[in-house]
């Protein structure tokens, strides 16, 4: 199995090194101090770049650690993104050295978003579409998009898969989840982990697509409890995640 690295960048960023066999991956490039001392603090040489999305804080780094890596990232946004060596289109399959990588096109937060699933090392990279307990803004996209998204992540990722998300908002997403559906326990319990998480300041990625099918209220916007819960009972499932996605943009 790869060896796996957490890189907390800017304020509440992730980027994740993924070593194997003399591989090394970068996935995103927020920050170029923290990812440079993780590779001198493991002696990785970085070879591999993936790069989930366009946004300045998932690749602003990039020209500062990328080195002689390859880098990948998605086709529909390659004219947004400068150094992409490799575009990648949806449903695409390729190895990265040891590394076998099938890549999702994950839209919504962006119009030409992927999503990186490892299957053999049993972890994905989602980036913006799905976090802990939340999925990311729209802002190129609807909620039907979105919606599309999260369902192809929910139905390609196995429970025990690790998911690592792009950001460190767990703690409001999960307070959120508490306010939007009060009743549900499981929600209310893991608000209390992650809170304690947070207080001892721990990162809460990666979480698993069985804990957020638990407890990821926009990844539930087909369950008809969660529609009962917010007073839309037999609407539309992208209706309810539509509702769910404003109540989140503003909230504090």
């Amino acid at each position: 199995m790869a060896d796996v690295r957490l890189i907390a960048c800017l304020s509440d960023n992730y980027a994740v090194l993924v070593h194997k066999d003399g591989e090394t991956i970068l996935v995103d490039a927020p920050e170029a101090g923290p990812i440079n001392a993780a590779l001198a603090e493991t002696g990785w040489t970085l070879t591999s770049v993936l790069i989930t999305h366009h946004h300045s804080d998932h690749v602003q780094a990039l020209d500062e650690v990328r080195g002689s890596a390859t880098v990948y990232g998605p086709a529909a946004e390659a004219d947004r993104i400068d150094g992409l060596d490799r575009t990648i289109a949806d449903g695409e399959e390729f190895a990265v050295g040891p590394v076998k990588v099938r890549a999702m096109s994950t839209p919504g937060h962006t119009a030409g978003h992927i999503s990186y699933h490892l299957p053999e090392e049993g972890i994905a990279f989602t980036a913006d579409t799905l976090f802990a307990m939340g999925c990311g803004r729209l802002f190129e996209g609807d909620p039907p998009t979105m919606w599309r998204s999260l369902q192809t992540l929910r139905a390609a990722l196995p429970d025990d898969t690790a998911i690592y998300c792009g950001h460190e908002y767990t703690l409001t997403n999960a307070r959120y989840a508490h306010d939007a559906l009060p009743a549900d326990a499981a929600i209310a319990e893991r608000l209390e982990v992650v809170r304690a998480a947070r207080d001892r300041k721990e990162p809460t990625v990666p979480t698993t697509m069985a804990a957020e099918k638990a407890t990821n209220p926009f990844l539930r916007a087909d369950d008809p409890a969660v529609a009962e819960a917010l007073g839309m009972a037999g609407a539309d499932p992208a209706e309810v995640f539509a509702r769910l996605r404003k109540g989140r943009d503003g909230f504090q």
